[in-house]
């Protein structure tokens, strides 16, 4: 009697064992896989790259995706990073930035049943979701706290590569400047890369010699040199992309913060939840909570200027404000 009821508890076990099993397989062969081709510099450039990677690992964390990155580093060319994701059977692949845009489109014409996002950029391929930002919003609320704040009336951007995508972050810089101190001075000059730091610190020497007394770059690690020279000379400055606060606490004053992580994560979201993507193109701004600005440290606004800065913010969320791209 024993013996029959071991074996009968053992065939229950083994029962219900592969039951779990299959339901393991089950929802490993469900579970949302999500691809990314991360921006030139890769990770550790502590403001585009990291941001996407940040909102893929909060997808997966709250959402239960998972996924996979390629750095330039681990591939030769952007095309060879995309075709290995592709390979993997990912269900979503990303392409983090413009400069990925013509790999991205020969990988989405190569496979066409495969769905593809491009950040920064817009393509008219239709397995292609576009994801772009108004940074020129932003970009004028930095702007308008330089000019309301300059205390030499000479104020500087430095941009990264000289692309359109980079004039939107001058455009509305300069803008906001003029629009609150039409007096105002603004040195511009563009580095021609993203990727050196060293070379951001002798733009921004130069610009501080020549009464600079803040400093905006959109120039991604180009960017982190300009805003360590800005410390080191006791100047102020602004981050961008991330809130990159933490890298020159004493100089910089806010950053314009394009919020890729949350665009990346709500989208992932949508393709989790609903099996799709609704918007083929989505331009985020103010509005859209695509961009913003950080905190204000190290100096303050007086009551006035708070007060300007607060409306440019709703006039420019509301509509009745537009800001040249």
């Amino acid at each position: 009697m024993r013996k029959h009821t071991f074996v009968l508890l053992l065939i229950i076990s083994m029962v219900v064992l592969s039951a779990c099993n299959n339901v393991e397989e089950q929802s490993s062969d469900d579970q949302l896989k999500v691809g990314i081709m991360l921006s030139d510099n890769g990770l550790g450039d502590q403001s585009f790259s990291d941001m996407g990677f940040a909102g893929l690992e909060k997808a997966r964390d709250e959402l239960g995706i998972s996924f996979d990155y390629r750095e330039l580093q681990d591939s030769e060319t952007y095309e060879q990073g995309l075709e290995e994701l592709v390979e993997q059977g990912n269900d979503l692949i990303i392409g983090l930035g413009f400069s990925i845009q013509e790999a991205l489109e020969t990988a989405a014409q190569k496979y066409p049943e495969v769905s593809f996002l491009l950040i920064d950029s817009k393509s008219d391929l239709p397995n292609v979701y576009n994801i772009t930002f108004k940074e020129e919003e932003g970009s004028f609320l930095v702007g308008v706290i330089a000019g309301m704040k300059t205390q030499s009336n000479v104020v500087g951007f430095v941009g990264g590569e000289d692309v359109e995508l980079i004039h939107k972050f001058e455009n509305g810089f300069v803008d906001g400047v003029k629009a609150v101190n039409p007096d105002a001075k603004i040195l511009t000059e563009y580095a021609g890369t993203f990727g050196d730091d060293q070379l951001g610190k002798k733009i921004a020497g130069e610009m501080i010699v020549s009464g600079v007394d803040y400093i905006y770059p959109a120039a991604g690690f180009t960017g982190v040199g300009v805003l360590l020279q800005s410390q080191e000379s006791g100047i102020y400055s602004f981050g961008v992309d991330s809130d990159q606060f933490y890298l020159a606490e004493e100089a910089i004053v806010s950053s314009m913060v394009k919020q890729v992580d949350v665009a990346i994560f709500n989208t992932v979201k949508e393709l989790a939840e609903k099996g799709s993507i609704s918007e083929k193109d989505q331009q985020l701004g103010l509005k859209e909570n695509g961009v913003a600005i950080a905190p204000i440290r190290i100096i303050s606004l007086s009551a006035q200027e708070q007060k300007t800065l607060d409306q440019y913010i709703e006039e420019i969320s509301n509509g009745t404000a537009t800001v040249r791209k």
